[in-house]
């Protein structure tokens, strides 16, 4: 920057030192002008380096945290997919193989829940080493309020576990699969009162095809619902309704979690995740009890054991691996609920539906028929349309990131 000074018309009675002073202070302001010019400049670029750098440092934040909800969203589905799998499967050889009580089956969907005792334990030892550094700041729902959750929770869940082993027991595990897909027709419906779920044309399809898909069992042929396991048609028919009013239990435990998660969960930890499944499958495995020494059916326990086709040690195995894998399942479906909701869980728990039938066909001879495999294309084809529309909803996420959590 060049300052210039013109003197026109200076007066002759000035002195030179005089002028020579007053050029000086002038060019000394112009310098100062200049200086703060550059220096409002620099600022002005550090600002917006600053800026640009925290933009960036937060979208790098962003990629990361989306990054790591992703991984944890694939090892839930892997968790549950393979857990209720399995368990299924171990559930029929039980029954298949010379069970016959309908409580205990129905317990060893809830009673593995210590296998979290480990993890209540470590946390506990890292609390007492860090006990300074833990902040009191969250605001932690009323023990009242925790009690009536965990306990209403785990009351239906103890119901709806009675309703899917007396299913289990009276029905092909092929047909009990597949008819275990309508739950996510009454997890939708549940969720849209109690979640405020948006039906969009993706999800009405899913629904109806999934509807349909469990429609056509019902007219399974009179042959294969007496000759599986020599039941009547009678207990084909209680089998049948005990499956369907199962998924209508379930897919209303599933909505009410999301409901609990929603309202009275304020810190997002893997702690939530773990004190939903522990406290109310203790509630469900205290009536589930309850109903094994009413029923009296604990009195022929020791001789379903000795008489068990594949020995004693078997029918050990059976039953304690199917509560861990029934809690492997519950770790899924109940960390997708607290990422996503509760239909995207129940949406995957169909997709697992196919694999049992299909292993079915080997395990326990199963017969295959055209109208299952119409019911289970269907089922597939719905969980594909369900999926279509959580891709595109974060596709759209992504383009706003504004609208994304």
């Amino acid at each position: 920057m060049v300052c210039s000074f013109f003197f026109i018309g200076s007066s002759p009675s000035l002195s030179g030192s005089s002028s020579l002073s007053a050029m000086a202070e002038a060019q000394e302001k112009c310098l100062q002008i200049t200086d703060n010019l550059e220096a409002d400049q620099i600022t002005k670029g550090s600002n917006s380096m600053e800026s640009s750098e925290t933009i960036t440092n937060q979208t790098r934040i962003t990629h990361k945290a989306n990054y790591k909800k992703w991984v944890k969203i694939f090892l839930y589905i892997i968790f549950l997919l393979l857990g209720q799998s399995v368990a299924t499967l171990l559930g029929r050889l039980y029954f298949d193989k010379g069970g016959k009580s309908k409580w205990l089956g129905t317990l060893v969907q809830v009673a593995g829940f210590p296998i979290f005792l480990p993890y209540y334990i470590i946390r506990a030892t890292k609390r007492r080493t860090n006990r300074n550094n833990i902040s009191h700041t969250e605001q932690q729902p009323t023990l009242l309020k925790l009690a009536l959750v965990y306990v209403s929770l785990g009351l239906f869940l103890a119901a709806d576990c009675y309703l899917f082993s007396i299913g289990l027991m009276y029905l092909p595990v092929s047909t009990y699969s597949l008819l275990s897909s309508s739950q996510l027709a009454f997890n939708a419906i549940f969720s849209f009162f109690l979640n405020s779920q948006k039906f969009t044309p993706s999800i009405i399809n899913s629904l109806v095809v999934l509807t349909i898909s469990s429609t056509l069992l019902v007219f399974q042929t009179e042959s294969e619902s007496s000759a599986y396991n020599k039941a009547s048609k009678a207990k084909y028919i209680i089998g049948f309704i005990c499956t369907v009013a199962g998924s209508a239990c379930y897919g209303l435990v599933l909505s009410l979690t999301q409901l609990f998660f929603n309202k009275l969960v304020k810190n997002e930890s893997f702690k939530a995740i773990v004190d939903m499944i522990w406290f109310r499958s203790f509630f469900a495995c205290l009536a589930i009890v309850v109903g094994l020494f009413v029923s009296g059916e604990w009195r022929g326990l020791k001789k379903e054991m000795n008489e068990f086709e594949l020995g004693k040690v078997s029918y050990i195995m059976t039953v304690v691996w199917t509560a861990i894998l029934w809690k492997v399942f519950t770790l899924g479906c109940v960390g997708l609920i607290f990422e996503v909701s509760s239909l995207f869980s129940n949406a995957v728990c169909v997709l697992g539906f196919p694999i049992v039938p299909v292993a079915a066909v080997f395990l326990f001879h199963d017969k295959m028929s055209g109208l299952k495999g119409v019911a289970m294309a269907l089922a597939v084809w719905g969980f594909v349309s369900y999926v279509y529309q959580q891709y595109h909803d974060d596709f759209k996420s992504k383009k706003n990131p504004r609208s994304s959590l």
